[in-house]
């Protein structure tokens, strides 16, 4: 349905100033993570969708930071801001029943992807875990971004929304491609400015799935999966940061949502099982499945 070239593109991050007739070189990075319910793989992800020059300058920026040894700066926007540019991939007026995107939001150790995968395998959602897309990105050979996202991931902080924003695209696009509709998009929006930007342009979120659970209950899960995930930010000092900056950045996302009536909230400190079956009442009545 999307007309699409092979590989992802972003404009290469640019720390000098920019002539008025000069072009921005552009590159191709593999990427993307994703599952399904019908058993689908993973793989490149192929839509182009070029960043803002006001992204360009974010990650050029950061870049300059991380090589003086500065703290990146923490952007902020106004909820009520309408500086955002571009048009969604679905709007609701042309496409009111063509996709249904639940953002799943929850601190870090509450179970979102204990969740999904069940949703996954009963009701065939496409689960889209940006932590997961962005990892896949950080360990790809040759990634212009490895060392940037790298970076974010172990201090705790929230990677630049352009690169978490077209790793979603790439993949929603890839799959509405393959006739899927339903997708669970886990850890994302964790900013307000994410928030507005992906409903700008890519496609409304109908619901936020929000995992209420205690932070001593979380820390403990984390340091457990930390003992052979792997992962370098299931530890002490990474895991801390997460929850300081989920406080900070995540939980006006909810209450921009809560006010809209549009958030689901679910007590993570109850069994497994306890947890899905109030999800899924909850999903019937709001009409996801």
């Amino acid at each position: 349905m999307f007309a699409t070239k092979p590989g992802v593109r972003f404009v290469r991050p640019v720390v000098k100033s920019i002539g008025r007739n000069q072009i921005l070189s552009c590159r191709s990075i593999p990427s993307c993570h994703y599952s399904t319910g019908a058993g689908g793989q993973g793989g490149k992800a192929n839509h182009f969708l070029p960043l803002t020059l006001l992204g360009v300058a974010a990650v050029g920026l950061t870049y300059y930071n991380m090589n003086n040894n500065t703290k990146p700066p923490t952007p902020s926007i106004d909820p009520t801001s309408s500086t955002i540019q571009g048009s969604p991939l679905f709007p609701s007026e042309k496409y009111p029943e063509a996709i249904n995107v639940v953002f799943v939001l929850g601190g870090p150790g509450s179970g979102k992807g204990t969740q999904c995968s069940k949703l996954v395998k009963d009701y065939k959602f496409v689960h889209l875990s940006a932590g997961d897309l962005l990892r896949k990105e950080k360990s790809t050979p040759g990634s212009e971004f490895g060392d940037l996202i790298d970076h974010y991931i172990k201090e705790g902080l929230i990677v630049p929304q352009e690169i978490t924003i077209q790793l979603l695209k790439n993949a929603i696009v890839e799959q509405y491609d393959k006739g899927n509709r339903k997708f669970l998009v886990d850890g994302f929006p964790r900013k307000m400015d994410q928030a507005l930007s992906f409903e700008k342009t890519v496609s409304e979120g109908k619901l936020v799935l929000y995992f209420q659970c205690p932070e001593e209950v979380m820390l403990q899960r984390l340091l457990n999966r930390g003992k052979t995930s792997g992962r370098s930010d299931d530890n002490l000092e990474s895991i801390k940061k997460r929850f300081t900056t989920f406080i900070q950045t995540s939980m006006p996302v909810v209450e921009y949502f809560d006010d809209q009536h549009k958030v689901v909230k679910v007590d993570c400190n109850e069994p497994v099982d306890d947890v899905y079956n109030h999800v899924v009442s909850q999903f019937k009545e709001k009409n996801i499945i």
